[in-house]
């Protein structure tokens, strides 16, 4: 006798959705979330207030950075993280673009949604997209210009200048762009190309404005000089180190020293000096003035270190030696037994300055030339937060330009370009993939029209003219949201970074196209926790 009852394979509390819920349950997530941060999209976006929880309950940010609200918000839908986790990536690869690749993936899978209601295939979708992204991105490439660095360095500073104007325009710090542009822009060229983003520190100082914000020439250390030592030293040799300048106390939880005179416990703090004076004089022998360690330096070797005129810094975190290692040429070590192995870093002046109420330490002319020091001001901790998050995209954007010197139009109007490219090819492509494409050329054009709608203008109008123009083979043309209108975006100097560009289009529809493929949702049970077992 064969039951008719349904086999269940998976545990108690198990989940599972299946093809059309599975389906929806994933359009529904992933275009929450593109609707959650469409508002922030372009120069009028508007704000998000995000409040923590837990161990910093209460703590506010005020930000438009896509990536930052992604993952400070705590999310259950599968769908909805891969796109939390395109934005990362997003970010991690060309630190812009991270609120225009979600909206593009989630209205992506809005007219997505739309074609499977009329009985087409995810699969067939899929291939009409491939079709639309080869277009779009052959389009791309061809509407982009570049200078290259050993050809023309003042072309490319001012594209450099036109594109962190572009990437600032939408952040924070637009009402001071000229500004914040002339810092990022200088603190790129430094680099020479290299395009390492680690010899450019970006230090925050509560107070002041932020147009008081500076480029410093030179690494900065917000760390104090120990007592009695000297100030200010030139020719500095520095040793860095991470090792513990209190090896020598007894720090075993629960261990006790028996002891039948006073005498002898003196005899053991006699005993711990000298094994610390000891360690000192190995770090002495390396002929070092200045000595930086990650731990904390405590009285007694600070008291030795200013005996023998040698600055010594303590507790400098990890990424402040790290970065000072990079920059001073030197190496951080935890042993001192071998002097002639160790690779002191070098700057020709080490000093003492005040920056507002911080009493900071600047190391200028380091053998990294190209480092530099961002010192941003602000009136409260929120305001110097979101600058530094909007500087770090713009300084991540120019590298990635000064890398692969390609810039195209902004403005909507390299997304205007590559739909009527996308268009072009939908009309001559046979078949139902022609819908999938066409739709794509959708999703592209819902970019400026967000951009529009956070404006405050009439999106359904200007999208229109924009389009009626890129017919007409005007492919400069974009969305000008300073006076409301379609304006000339090589006359208004408005560009923005290839790269970011062509990783936006391309990171949407690959996680598009993931999330399309869905047709089954598992869910594993809850872990319970069991009573705890006491030993009888």
């Amino acid at each position: 006798m064969v039951s008719l009852n349904p086999i269940r394979i998976l545990k108690n509390e198990a989940e599972e959705e299946k093809a059309e819920i599975a389906r929806m349950s994933s359009f529904i997530g992933a275009i929450a979330i593109g609707d959650l941060v469409k508002s922030t999209l372009g120069p009028k976006g508007m704000d998000k207030i995000l409040v923590s929880s837990g161990r910093n309950a209460g703590q506010v940010e005020v930000t438009n950075d896509g990536a930052t609200i992604l993952k400070s918000i705590g999310i259950d839908n599968p769908a909805a993280k891969i796109l939390v986790d395109m934005s990362k990536v997003q970010d991690d690869e060309v630190g812009d673009g991270t609120t225009s690749v979600t909206v593009l993936a989630a209205e992506l899978l809005r007219e997505a949604e739309k074609l499977i209601e009329q009985k087409l295939h995810p699969q067939t979708i899929i291939a009409g997209w491939r079709i639309a992204v080869e277009a779009a991105k052959q389009a791309l490439a061809e509407s982009s210009f570049d200078h290259e660095i050993n050809l023309n360095e003042a072309a490319l500073r001012l594209d450099l200048e036109k594109i962190a104007r572009t990437t600032l325009s939408s952040k924070i710090l637009s009402n001071h762009k000229e500004h914040f542009t002339k810092l990022a822009v200088d603190a790129v060229i430094r680099l020479k190309g290299s395009g390492n983003l680690k010899a450019i520190q970006i230090m925050k100082i509560s107070g002041g404005l932020l147009e008081e914000s500076f480029l410093d020439e030179g690494f900065l250390l917000n760390k104090k000089v120990g007592i009695h030592q000297p100030k200010r030293i030139e020719n500095a040799n520095i040793l860095i180190a991470n090792t513990p300048m209190d090896t020598d106390k007894i720090k075993v939880f629960g261990s006790v020293i028996k002891v039948d005179s006073m005498a002898k416990i003196a005899e053991l703090e006699v005993a711990e000096k000298e094994k610390m004076k000891d360690k000192v004089n190995k770090i002495l022998a390396h002929k070092c003035n200045v000595f930086i360690n990650r731990q904390l330096i405590y009285n007694y070797p600070e008291q030795l270190f200013a005996d023998a005129g040698v600055m010594a810094i303590e507790h400098a975190d990890f990424d402040g030696i790290e970065r000072l290692a990079l920059v001073t040429g030197g190496e951080i070590v935890s042993t001192f037994d071998t002097p002639e192995k160790v690779k002191l870093g070098h700057c020709k002046v080490i000093e003492q300055v005040l920056i507002g109420d911080e009493s900071l330490i600047r190391f200028s002319g380091v053998e990294l030339g190209s480092a530099c020091t961002v010192v941003i001001r602000g009136a409260t901790q929120q305001v110097i937060d979101e600058a530094e998050r909007s500087l770090h995209d713009a300084l991540c954007v120019l590298a990635a330009t000064v890398k692969e010197p390609k810039v195209i139009f902004g403005g909507g109007a390299s997304e205007m370009l590559m739909a009527e490219a996308v268009s072009g090819v939908a009309s001559r492509t046979a078949g139902k993939e022609a819908l999938a494409a066409e739709a794509f050329a959708v999703a592209l054009r819902r970019l400026p029209s967000a951009v529009a709608d956070n404006a405050g203008y009439d999106s359904a109008d200007l999208i229109s003219r924009l389009r009626a123009h890129h017919a007409q083979g005007e492919t400069t043309m974009g969305l000008d949201m300073e006076n409301g209108c379609v304006g000339d975006m090589s006359k208004l100097g408005i560009t923005e970074s290839y790269v970011v560009k062509r990783q936006m289009l391309l990171s949407a529809s690959e996680a598009a196209e993931m999330i399309l493929r869905v047709d089954n949702i598992l869910k594993a049970a809850p872990r319970r926790r069991g009573p705890d077992r006491r030993p009888c």
